[in-house]
């Protein structure tokens, strides 16, 4: 705290007090206020103090705010000394908290991203338009088509053609003034959304972290979207070891961020991580895998393949006999379906796997095509071995 001005509150005061109000689920400063001067358990914290709701809410918002981590991890070290959490094991799940933000505030990617199009579309025509009346150079002619040119390329553009207007007729220079004006505006407008949405396909004009997700709790059984943040919560021994805020809306990319958080707070990783099918996929089994992690963490349909249809399904790529020997699926009909190559898949987060091809040789006038497969060609299946793996270790 800088000097000079009426004596300062500890800060230790001041967060004994915040620990304790919250402790007794009160939230408000003005709440917390009241208590300091009413309950003699206040009192005795604050050691007779009595900041005003103004200074807590000060000292909450603005100099606690980045102490809160190294704060909330001191606690837990202080847990693993007592013997209360070892940080060898992790239970993971999350949950979608609203946000406080307008519902109908939605910023949509497909919309932005298809209304520039129409824009720079317009944008490229007048250009075109103006340009067949200006006497230039070869070089300084607008090309036909405008890939690259953002709003600051559009800017120095209108700026040059604004220096030739003595020489434009009425029509020209109300074209000029329309891009600068309307169109100019509108696509810094769309190019500052997408910089806001990074990777996500939504977010909130009143609270831009927030991205619209579908929520576990659906009142009006609509499936509408609402503007949240996908928590991330590992515990052990029902203590919160860790938290983290994300604005992705599924469990399965958030995995990744919130173990290595975990390796930087704690300068260690857990040995053990439990987490529902959510966080099952290839990328998240790997990255456990190579941080010597043992993962109990179900993959989807995890659940579905112990039904008994599931199994009995004979036309199901995981129900085909395969001969490892040889390296070839025979089909319900005792076709077999060679090897055809390899293919490589992306996931959203850029993960890439690889995939097997295999391919009947024959399913014209087969009797079980119409239960077998939709496709006019022969059946193609896909079969990715790593990923298979690493469900038969979550089995055992």
């Amino acid at each position: 705290y800088k000097g000079g001005g009426t004596s300062s509150y500890h800060p230790r005061m001041m967060l004994k007090v915040l620990f304790y109000a919250y402790l007794n689920n009160i939230y408000s400063c003005r709440k917390i206020e009241k208590a300091l001067q009413e309950n003699i358990h206040f009192m005795w914290l604050s050691g007779n103090s009595t900041p005003d709701f103004r200074t807590i809410n000060d000292f909450r918002g603005k100099r606690l705010k980045e102490h809160i981590k190294s704060l909330f991890s001191a606690i837990v070290l202080l847990l693993q000394e007592s013997g209360y959490v070892s940080l060898d094991v992790q239970y993971i799940d999350g949950t979608k908290v609203e946000s406080a933000s307008n519902r109908y505030t939605f910023v949509w990617r497909g919309s932005v991203e298809k209304n520039k199009v129409k824009l720079e579309s317009k944008i490229q025509s007048i250009l075109s338009e103006v340009d067949k009346h200006i006497e230039q150079d070869k070089q300084e002619r607008t090309p036909d088509c405008l890939p690259d040119m953002d709003s600051c390329g559009l800017r120095e553009k209108v700026s040059a053609l604004n220096k030739r207007l003595s020489g434009m007729n009425n029509a020209e220079q109300k074209q000029i003034k329309k891009l600068q004006e309307e169109y100019l505006p509108r696509l810094a407008k769309y190019e500052s959304q997408l910089e806001k949405l990074g990777d996500r396909n939504s977010f909130s004009k009143t609270d831009e972290d927030a991205t619209f997700m579908r929520m576990k709790e659906d009142h009006m059984k609509n499936g509408q979207l609402k503007p949240a943040y996908n928590i991330q919560i590992a515990t052990e021994n029902q203590f919160i070891t860790n938290l983290g805020i994300y604005r992705r809306a599924g469990d399965t990319g958030t995995l990744i961020s919130f173990l290595k958080d975990f390796r930087e707070t704690y300068h260690r990783q857990s040995s053990i991580v439990v987490a529902d099918a959510g966080y099952g996929s290839e990328q998240n089994y790997e990255f456990m895998e190579n941080a010597g992690i043992e993962a109990f963490v179900k993959y989807n349909y995890f659940h579905k393949e112990q039904k008994r249809a599931w199994k009995k399904d004979a036309f199901a790529i995981q129900n085909l006999y395969y001969n490892q020997e040889r390296d070839y699926y025979v089909c319900p009909m005792g076709q077999h379906m060679e090897y055809k190559g390899q293919k490589k898949s992306k996931s959203d987060l850029g993960y890439v796997s690889i995939l097997k091809r295999y391919q009947a040789q024959n399913c014209e006038g087969c009797p079980l095509k119409s239960q077998c497969h939709k496709s006019k060609a022969n059946r193609i299946i896909e079969v990715n071995y790593n990923l298979n793996r690493y469900k038969q270790k979550a089995r055992e």
